[in-house]
């Protein structure tokens, strides 16, 4: 038998844009058993996959504490293959037969072939998500098929990359109006406990019909199974979308202050829209300061842009 340990990332959007490689070993090593390293964000995104035999959560503390304890609750085993994502120099450490550390590429690329990178594979494997049985039959319970779904996400992990929750209101009023692209769907909101303020001008905007509002309501794991159900995810540069984009559903990632050539939703079935600036505009104006900018970077993007880059989306996917 062997054991792969995988060291991955503590954001939920990194940890789903890594998932892909980790789909390839277990395709390509069929007797492997896996242990996985990440954060306590991310932890829930693992708990489904196959032949895991642990878990470790490393929530951060003070001088790189949670290096020293991942070393120590792995430095006894023997390993198979280490590979790692955080390119940290405790995989260094470690007795394995073969080891993978990630190291930047000169020339910045997407994440998901930065990723595949440290695998020296010629393909890029798309992000994976892994949903149990149970959570595909929850998900059912949650989003009914008494009508097609339209999920969104208002929020992010900073304000700088969130566009206003009035223009949500509008375009999902616009999109599933009577004579809309989407007539008769509902809108999921979906966020975590601390983004109810950005979903209430959502539901100011429809009727309590039209909307279920799943804020802070639902595991991550259990919000990974729901959005393989929607006909379209749309949202701001957040985990979610990321998610959303691994479960191959239509993904209109909404962008701005940040890259997206690096950062973008990953697969076939994704697009972006951004107002008039430029990612490098917002850049020379913030540099790495941006992400501490109280206010929105957002306000170029207008609602009728959006909207017509989710009637793009809708029709280049209509037949799936």
């Amino acid at each position: 038998m062997e054991r792969v340990l995988f060291i991955t990332s503590t954001r939920i959007g990194d940890a789903v844009i890594n998932s892909g490689i980790l789909q390839h070993l277990l395709e390509t090593r069929p007797e492997a058993r896996f242990t996985i390293a990440c954060g306590p964000l991310a932890e829930p995104l693992f708990r489904a996959l196959p032949r895991l035999d642990e878990i470790i959560v490393m929530a951060k503390k003070k001088g790189g504490g949670h290096w020293m304890d991942l070393w120590q609750r792995t430095v006894g085993k023997r390993w198979d293959l280490v590979v790692d994502i955080r390119g940290s120099g405790t995989s260094y450490f470690l007795w394995t037969k073969q080891r993978r550390i990630l190291k930047r590429p000169e020339t910045p690329i997407n994440k998901v072939e930065e990723a595949a990178s440290i695998l020296r594979l010629g393909h890029v494997p798309d992000p994976t998500l892994y949903v149990s049985d149970d959570g595909h039959r929850g998900a059912l319970e949650t989003l009914n098929d008494k009508q097609p779904w339209l999920a969104v996400c208002p929020s992010a992990s900073a304000p700088y990359k969130v566009w206003p929750g009035e223009r949500f209101g509008e375009l999902l009023k616009r999109l599933i109006a009577a004579d809309g692209p989407m007539a008769g769907a509902k809108v999921a909101i979906f966020g975590g406990p601390g983004d109810h303020d950005a979903a209430t001008p959502i539901c100011d905007a429809l009727e309590n019909d039209q909307v279920l509002d799943l804020t802070g309501k639902l595991a991550l794991d259990d919000v990974a199974a729901c959005l393989h159900r929607p006909r379209l995810y749309i949202g701001n540069d957040s985990g979610l979308m990321h998610i959303s984009a691994a479960a191959g559903i239509p993904t209109l990632g909404l962008m701005g202050p940040t890259d997206d050539r690096l950062y973008g939703p990953w697969g076939e079935n994704t697009a972006v829209v951004r107002g008039a600036t430029s990612f490098e505009e917002h850049y020379a104006r913030f540099k790495n300061k941006r992400r501490f900018q109280p206010e929105s970077l957002m306000l170029d993007l207008d609602v009728e842009a959006a909207y017509e880059a989710a009637i793009s989306l809708l029709q280049r996917t209509e037949e799936q």
